[in-house]
C-alpha cells in the first residue's frame, strides 16, 4: 500500500469518529455539496486544507454525490522553503495540485506596510474567486474548522462589539453564482493535528513573510507563528477547556440557540431592531 493510501485509510478508519463522521455530517446537515457541483478546493499548504482535499476526494470516490473537484494553490509570494513544502506534500498525498502565481504579499506590504494583513486577505479572496470563475466552478471549499468558528465568534464579541460567527456556507455578493463552503466546519483542530501526527506529516503553518517560522512541528500545541488577537483567543479557549471540557461545544450550540426574547437588539440586512420596539406590544 502506498503512503498516500495509508493516509487516506486513516481518515475513514483511525479517525472515523473525530474527522470523517464530522466531515460528512457537516456536508449533509448544511447541504454543502450537491450533484453536478464543480468545486475548487483551496490548498494553502497547511494541515487543514490538505485534510480537506483528502476528505473531499474520499467523498467523491465512495459517496453518493456526483461532483467535480479542482485542487488549486495560489502562490501569493511564498519563500522557497514554504513553496517546496507545499509541492512535496501535494505529491506525498497524491493531490493533483494546480498552482497559479500572484504577488499579493509584496503588493499588500507596499500599499500598507504598517498593517498589510487586511488588504492581503481581501486580495487573496478576490484572486481565488477569479480563478474559480476561470475554472467554471460554482463553489469554493475552504479549510476552516470548528475551532476557527469558535475563535471568530469570540473575536467578534471582544473586538467587534457584536455577536457574529463564521457560517458553513456563504453566497458571494460580488461574484454571481459562486458560493463558499466549509466542509470541516464540525472537525476540531486537535483532531486534525492528531491525524497529521499519526501519519508523520508536517505542513507549513503560515506562509506570511512577516512571521518567522514556516514548517511546524504538529506535535506542538502552540502554533508559534500565529500572532495577535486570534492567538489570544486560542489561548483563552485552551484555558477555559481546562475548567470545562465542553466549553467550546457550548459556545457553538449557543450560536444555534439564540433566544431573541432575551437580547437587547439584533441586526438583519443592515436594519437594527431593539427589544424596545416590541416591548409594549
Amino acid at each position: 500500500m502506498e503512503k498516500y493510501q495509508e493516509i487516506e485509510r486513516s481518515i475513514i478508519k483511525k479517525f472515523r469518529k473525530e474527522i470523517w463522521s464530522r466531515f460528512t455530517k457537516a456536508v449533509k446537515d448544511y447541504h454543502l455539496i450537491c450533484d453536478n457541483d464543480n468545486i475548487m478546493v483551496c490548498i494553502s499548504g497547511g494541515k487543514d486544507s490538505f485534510l480537506l482535499a483528502k476528505c473531499l476526494e474520499e467523498l467523491k470516490r465512495h459517496g453518493k454525490i456526483n461532483f467535480n473537484i479542482h485542487y488549486v494553490n495560489m502562490n501569493p509570494g511564498y519563500n522557497e522553503i514554504n513553496f517546496a513544502k507545499v509541492i512535496s506534500n501535494a505529491k506525498l498525498l497524491n493531490i493533483p495540485l494546480e498552482v497559479f502565481p500572484s504577488e499579493i504579499f509584496s503588493v499588500a506590504y507596499k500599499l500598507n506596510p504598517a498593517n498589510p494583513c487586511y488588504l492581503c486577505a481581501r486580495m487573496r479572496r478576490g484572486h481565488l474567486y477569479n480563478k474559480a470563475q476561470e475554472l467554471g466552478c460554482n463553489k469554493i471549499a475552504l479549510g476552516h474548522h470548528f475551532d476557527d468558528v469558535i475563535e471568530t465568534t469570540l473575536l467578534s464579541m471582544f473586538y467587534g462589539a457584536e455577536v457574529k460567527t463564521m457560517l458553513p456556507k456563504l453566497k458571494s455578493d460580488n461574484f454571481a453564482g459562486l458560493e463558499l463552503i466549509r466542509p470541516l466546519y464540525l472537525v476540531k483542530e486537535d483532531s486534525i493535528r492528531a491525524w497529521a501526527n499519526y501519519n508523520n506529516l508536517k505542513f507549513i503553518n503560515c506562509a506570511c513573510p512577516l512571521t518567522s517560522n514556516c514548517v511546524i512541528d504538529t506535535k506542538s500545541t502552540e502554533d508559534s507563528s500565529e500572532i495577535g488577537r486570534r492567538e489570544a483567543m486560542k489561548r483563552l479557549i485552551r484555558k477555559l477547556r481546562n475548567e470545562n471540557k465542553g466549553i467550546d461545544n457550548n459556545i457553538f450550540t449557543a450560536l444555534n440557540n439564540i433566544n431573541l426574547n432575551c437580547v437587547l437588539g439584533y441586526k438583519k440586512d443592515g436594519n437594527y431592531t431593539s427589544f424596545l420596539d416590541e416591548y409594549d406590544e
